[in-house]
This record gives structure tokens, sequence and C-alpha cells, in this order.
């Protein structure tokens, strides 16, 4: 039973940067560079090295930029080697353009277009290629990483919101609070007075957190190792109650290992306790009713919902997603072919889906699942 708090107003997508660098996409490579801050060492974003903390990496436009920040090439990517391809440079020019701009004075599509060298058809395209957003939805992520900066460095809910372009405190609740999972003033105490259970286990795609409340689960994170999956969730609310819970958790553990070893039915009932938007809820609950063995792309996902032209919103709802497998986004994939990004990783998206197929003959590519 799918059992989801629900806000009025989408936020903006994660930083679809980190969603390239975790995905080692090679598409994204030419547009930007990643640093790490604790090796000093700047990569391309299909870089094959271990995945950094995500709270210990930034972002440049160029190689440049990060050598001037300090930083020096990684010799196994040697991200300086080839030059990026002409769809890249156009991506990075605007990229550039985007971070330079003063908060609160977004830049048109049409000015970056122009900076660019290209037409905004062009521009548009070029950006939902390499990083799977618009140019539009990128301002808004880059806004909303800003205002979650300016609140972990102690920063007051007023100056945080004025410095990262938000109009006023109201457009900040109905924009953040979603995406926080709790009011920017909790968010800034570092998720004070919240509690949350988890557990970390060995699975079969490396190790599997599983975190929530007394309601229900919260997130299902996949990860190399977990150590590495406990520290993202409590850098990302270092003052919440995070316990280690494994009597409240076991029938869930229990569950989530079973669908990750093939039995994908074990999940199917868990409670969950998640905040999302009222299109977050329907697509979540769409893709809960794609059978095991099945692929649906985003556009079968938004007819399904009765949102036939809705299917990259559809996909920021599959992106934002925090219960990998139990809401099974694995089974989405792109329509021009492949399997698409994965917030835990490509690898393990095919590895999902092999899995599943293995099983058995796989069921109908379009499920049976009525629009509400």
């Amino acid at each position: 039973m799918l059992m989801i708090h629900t806000s009025p107003t989408p936020s903006a997508p994660e930083d679809p940067r980190w969603t390239a660098v975790a995905a080692r996409d090679r598409r994204a490579d030419g547009a930007f560079v990643y640093a790490v801050r604790s090796t000093g060492i700047y990569c391309r974003p299909s870089c094959p090295s271990r995945r950094p903390r995500r709270d210990r990496v930034e972002y440049f436009a160029a190689g440049a930029d990060a050598v001037a920040a300090g930083y020096r090439a990684c010799r196994r990517c040697d991200p300086e080697a080839a030059a990026p391809g002409p769809v890249a440079r156009k991506v990075a020019a605007a990229l550039a353009q985007l971070e330079r701009a003063e908060p609160g004075h977004p830049t048109s599509l049409a000015i970056l277009a122009r900076g660019a060298g290209c037409s905004a058809a062009y521009l548009q395209r070029a950006f939902v290629r390499v990083l799977g957003v618009s140019p539009r939805e990128y301002g808004a992520a880059l806004k909303l990483a800003r205002f979650k900066a300016g609140l972990r460095d102690g920063r007051t809910i007023a100056d945080a919101t004025f410095d990262a372009g938000f109009g006023s405190s109201s457009r900040v609740y109905e924009q953040a609070a979603r995406a926080l999972g709790m009011t920017p003033a909790q968010y800034r105490r570092g998720g004070a007075g919240l509690e949350l259970m988890f557990v970390t286990a060995p699975c079969a795609f490396g190790f599997v957190l599983v975190a929530g409340t007394r309601r229900g689960l919260s997130a299902v994170t996949l990860g190399d190792s977990a150590g590495a999956l406990l520290e993202r969730l409590r850098s990302e609310f270092p003052a919440a109650v995070i316990r280690e819970d494994r009597d409240a958790l076991r029938d869930s553990v229990d569950a989530v290992l079973r669908h990750l070893d093939g039995e994908p039915s074990a999940t199917r009932d868990l409670p969950l306790d998640v905040r999302a938007t009222a299109f977050e809820r329907r697509v979540w609950s769409a893709l809960q009713q794609i059978p095991p063995g099945s692929r649906v792309t985003y556009s079968e996902v938004a007819a399904m919902i009765g949102a036939p032209r809705g299917a990259r919103a559809v996909a920021r709802a599959c992106a934002t997603n925090r219960l990998a497998v139990v809401v099974p986004c694995h089974r989405v994939v792109p329509a021009s072919g492949g399997i698409g990004q994965y917030r835990w990783g490509a690898e393990r998206k095919a590895g999902l889906l092999e899995a599943e197929q293995a099983r058995g003959v796989p069921v109908p590519r379009r499920p049976a699942v009525h629009s509400r």
C-alpha cells in the first residue's frame, strides 16, 4: 500500500551534474568537470574511479577553472585528453553562463543560446540529451542547491533565500520544503527533531540502506559500501536522531533483500513515509503496477496516469524517487533505446532488469494500468 505525504507544488530536481557523475554518463563528458575536495583532483563525469561523497564535490565548466581553483587533473580519466564534441561545448558554454548569472535574475533560453552560439531549440535539445533536464529545470536545481548550501553554512533562512535568488520566503516554502523533506527551518538545524531508523546490509548489488520512521519507509538506497550510504544520510541530516534499529526494520529489510535476490513481489505491500507531490504520487503508484521483467518508456508511464504530454515530468519523478526497487523506476527506459540513467548507477539498473527477466518469460511490455 502506497502511503505518501503530499504537497501541492513540485520542486526542482536533484542537481543533474551529480546524476551524471553517479551514472558515469559519457554524454556529459566535456560539458563540465567535477572536483573532489578531499583528494584535490578533478575528473570528467564518466571517470571510472570510485564515486566520491556528494558533499565533497564541486563542479566547474572547464578544466582550466578547476586548475585555477587549485585542483589537478585525474591521471585515470585524463579529463583534458580529448576535446569535447559540439553538443557538449554548447552545454558547457550555457552552464558557465548560468553559474555566472546573478541570483534572482534568471537568464532566458534565448540569451543562453546566443552565448553558446546556437539556436534556442538546439540548446534545449542539447541540455536534455546531456543532462536529462532543460536549462530552466537546471536553473531551478541550481537555485535550490545554493539555498541548501546557505542553510548548511549557518545562514539565516532570509539570507539564504536572498542569496539563492528566491523572490520570497513563501516561494522557498513552496518549492524547497518538499525537496528537503522538512521545513527549511528544520533543515537549517540539520534535521533537528527528526528521527530516522536505518539498517544496512550487503546485497547482490553492493550494499543497501533501508531507512524509515514508525509510519513506513523513507529511503532505500544502493551503493558500494555501507559506510558511504550511512555517511550520505548523516551528512544530509547531521542534527537528526539517526539510529540503527534492526528489530524495528526487520520485516522491511527482509522484504527488500528478497526483492534484490529475485522476488519482486516481496516489497509490494510495504508502507511508505515519503514526502511527494500529487503528481509524483501518481507516477510512483503507476510504477508499482509495472510487472517485473517489463520495460516501459517515460511516455508510456505518462499515458498510464492520464498525462500523455508529461513524459519529462515523469522522468523528473523517477529521478527524485528515493525508494530503490520498492518504487521500481528501474523498469522505465528511454524510447530511443538503451536503459537510460539510474540514481544508483546504470550498471545496477541493468543488473536489476536482467535479474527480473532471468526468472522467467518476460511479461508484456505495456502493463495494464488504469489512469486515475
